[in-house]
């Protein structure tokens, strides 16, 4: 984003926007509430937490480190709503940047458009898969494939990382029940491939789960 400005713009960006620090399972922002920032992740990994039309909860993604939320504020001025929560996993760090000194930036910077374009089409692409595999494979399949993502998103190229995630959250990003999802962690932990505890799942051979996960 600040490589697309100039350096009297990036600074001015810079200077308006705000760390912010979060405690372990403190709400970011909360759905319905007004959205007037753009967050990008510094440190810590945050929950993007939905509700359903039943009226429970899903969790239907978790950003880490340079990740982003909160496009939508970018886009209208008429002070749109958030159209998700956003839980803290762990102590977290974000810089928020206000909507407003966005959209004055805009109006002398077009190239910024095609960056927020850039990041929506990115979100829907992430979004489509996402339908797409809860649509038409397996829960096993999903458990798998979504533990493999996230053993990325909290070990990098680590061979074992651990997966501060509780069973009941892991059932909400997978679309499972709690006891289904327990199953398919059973068998995994059957082979040998991660080892499940209170609150976490620790993947104990990354590249052995990978081969579960076309």
């Amino acid at each position: 984003m600040l490589g697309s400005l100039p350096d009297a713009d990036a600074r001015h960006l810079l200077k308006a926007s705000r760390v912010n620090t979060y405690a372990r399972r403190e709400t970011l922002v909360r759905e319905g509430d007004t959205s007037d920032t753009f967050h990008i992740v510094l440190d810590g990994r945050v929950a993007v937490r939905i509700t359903r039309p039943s009226g429970e909860t899903a969790i239907i993604n978790i950003l880490g480190p340079d990740e982003h939320f909160g496009e939508v504020s970018l886009l209208d001025e008429r002070e749109p709503q958030r159209t998700a929560s956003i839980i803290a996993l762990e102590r977290v760090r974000t810089l928020s940047i206000p909507a407003s000194v966005f959209h004055e930036l805009w109006e002398r910077n077009p190239r910024l458009e095609r960056l927020v374009t850039q990041l929506l089409v990115r979100r829907v692409d992430d979004l489509s898969a996402q339908l797409v595999e809860a649509m038409y494979d397996p829960l096993d399949r999903r458990v798998v494939r979504r533990i493999a993502a996230l053993s990325v998103t909290y070990g990098g190229t680590a061979e074992q990382v651990t997966i501060p995630l509780t069973q009941d959250e892991l059932a909400e990003l997978v679309g499972g029940t709690r006891p289904s999802v327990n199953q398919v962690l059973g068998r995994l932990a059957q082979v040998g491939v991660i080892e499940v505890s209170r609150g976490r799942i620790t993947v104990l051979d990354v590249a052995g789960l990978r081969k579960l996960a076309p």
